[in-house]
């Protein structure tokens, strides 16, 4: 029976120019979590990873620390909608980074602040009435993901590899516990609010069904250092 997990990336680069990159706390976090599948894995897992910069950074400090002989397969399909154009079409703003940037820092509360923007953002792309305006639209977006979980389970069923690995991000691993949770867009994105930097959700395979084990394990980081715990 094979346990796949899911692992969003570590911290990315909030406000830069480029988000897609690790920040110095996002590298240590990729560390952290390959000293933990050193412990938890008893052989080589079956890796998978976004094209996204922030992706394979991760699992390339992970597996650095616990499997480094081991070849990513770079599959596209597990990319993360896109944040900015989301954000964007809801306050054309956040076409600038670093506004956005500049906003939150000026917030007493910026978590909550960012929550509100991104409740607002997520709920005008899954509502229905805007499709049209995104380059990927969310019925398209979950169709990928829920397409890309599918034909994984369908690959590892054959091949039977004790443990996958596929580094990816929250958006992503939030429609696929939704899917297997059956959750609402609203409920979908909520979850994707509390995903941790690093963090693994956990599926079992029965055939080449996923079942899912748990969601959003940060306890490996924490325990490391609670300062390391981010989700943004």
């Amino acid at each position: 029976m094979t346990t796949i997990y899911l692992v969003r990336h570590g911290q990315a680069s909030f406000g830069a120019a480029s988000y897609d990159k690790l920040s110095p706390n996002g590298e240590l976090q990729g560390k952290i979590l390959g000293q933990y599948f050193e412990k938890i894995l008893k052989e080589a897992p079956y890796v998978v990873a976004g094209s996204m910069q922030r992706h394979q950074q991760t699992a390339n400090f992970a597996l650095a620390e616990c499997f480094p002989e081991v070849q990513i397969v770079t599959d596209s399909a597990w990319n993360e909608f896109n944040h900015q154009q989301v954000f964007a079409q809801y306050d054309p703003r956040f076409n600038e980074p670093h506004l956005l940037r500049e906003d939150v820092a000026k917030e007493e509360s910026p978590r909550a602040y960012l929550a509100k923007i991104f409740e607002g953002a997520i709920g005008r792309w899954t509502g229905g009435d805007h499709h049209h305006e995104y380059d990927e639209s969310w019925p398209n977006f979950k169709n990928r993901v829920e397409t890309a979980l599918q034909n994984l389970c369908d690959e590892l069923a054959k091949t039977k590899p004790r443990y996958a690995v596929v580094f990816t991000s929250g958006g992503v691993i939030s429609v696929a516990a939704g899917k297997l949770l059956e959750l609402s867009p609203n409920k979908t994105f909520a979850l994707n609010w509390a995903i941790a930097n690093a963090s693994l959700t956990t599926l079992r395979l029965v055939g080449n069904e996923p079942q899912l084990l748990s969601l959003n394990e940060h306890h490996f980081i924490k325990a490391a250092d609670p300062q390391l715990l981010t989700w943004i």
